[in-house]
């Protein structure tokens, strides 16, 4: 059942020292944004809560989930949470059954939900989880969202990728990294890589369809991700953290890419800062953007 659609009263953007972004009113529209609990979506939420729009919250966290949840309400009432874990397959179908059930609409979707793993591990679809989180449940999640999203249109999706793509390679004969223990580094390179060509791919297929697909590099942020990944990981953030940007300052190409009204028919783009950036020429493959969907189509067709 949808919600109903109520008009919401002004709201003065949450003062950050460093968000140069303004967000607009965005009343009556409906975000879904993933990994909304911690770092830049963190950010992302606490900013897009006072434009007005119902704004679908994922964590994958339920204790943190509803402390976000409540904590917007204040700002926003219109503010809903979800929780799935991404790197399952069974979850991305399950949030996406549920999602649709209960909104009529779909006008923004940011694919941000990701993560760094040091070391080898598979999820419970024996699909190497930096590969599954940080890409297989983009794609999912999108594709099972997409006759929402036209139905929508105009709508946007946005996919948060980063620089790291620039050091990634499609290893197309292993993509779950079995052949290089240890190189967790090289999965995340990958994935984000991925990211990139799943949006050039997905913005070719939405062609004339009035929903635009984007990427972005939210910047190097310091969100923590080293904490679960031992010492040389904690200790690698550590010294570069003079480079590191705080988390609101990382969501500000999140927040703008998913709401700014001058991206309405801009698609295909991967930005930084706000602007938009050349990736690498693996980047911009056509080929290859459109083997990794046929390839990411077979890896998620199982789950069904």
């Amino acid at each position: 059942m949808a919600l109903p659609r109520i008009t919401f009263p002004r709201v003065a953007l949450r003062p950050t020292t460093l968000n140069s972004v303004v967000v607009p009113r965005m009343d009556g529209k409906v975000i879904l944004l993933t990994g909304a609990t911690s770092g830049i979506g963190r950010e992302a939420a606490l900013a897009l809560a006072p434009s007005g729009a119902v704004l679908v919250l994922v964590g994958r966290d339920r204790a943190k989930t509803d402390a976000l949840v409540a904590e917007l309400r204040a700002i926003n009432p219109a503010v809903e949470g979800l929780v799935a874990d991404l790197s399952s397959q069974a979850e991305v179908r399950r949030l996406a059954a549920e999602f649709l059930a209960r909104f009529d609409r779909l006008d923004v979707l940011v694919n941000n939900a990701g993560a760094l793993f040091t070391t080898r591990e598979e999820t419970v679809d024996n699909i190497e989880r930096t590969f599954a989180l940080n890409h297989l449940a983009y794609f999912l999640l999108t594709t099972l969202l997409l006759e929402r999203l036209r139905a929508s249109a105009p709508s946007r999706v946005v996919s948060v990728s980063s620089n790291a793509h620039r050091r990634g390679r499609m290893h197309w004969d292993d993509l779950g990294l079995r052949g290089y223990p240890g190189q967790g580094w090289g999965a995340y390179g990958q994935s984000k890589l991925a990211n990139i060509l799943f949006t050039r791919e997905l913005a070719r297929r939405l062609e004339g369809t009035g929903v635009t697909a984007n990427c972005l590099h939210p910047g190097f942020v310091d969100t923590g991700f080293a904490r679960n990944n031992g010492r040389l990981a904690r200790l690698i953030m550590a010294l570069t953290r003079p480079l590191q940007r705080r988390a609101d300052k990382g969501a500000e190409t999140v927040v703008w890419a998913a709401s700014a009204q001058e991206l309405t028919t801009a698609t295909g783009h991967y930005f930084t800062d706000c602007a938009p950036r050349k990736t690498t020429a693996a980047g911009d493959s056509v080929a290859d953007a459109q083997r990794l969907w046929e390839v990411s189509a077979r890896m998620v067709a199982g789950s069904a």
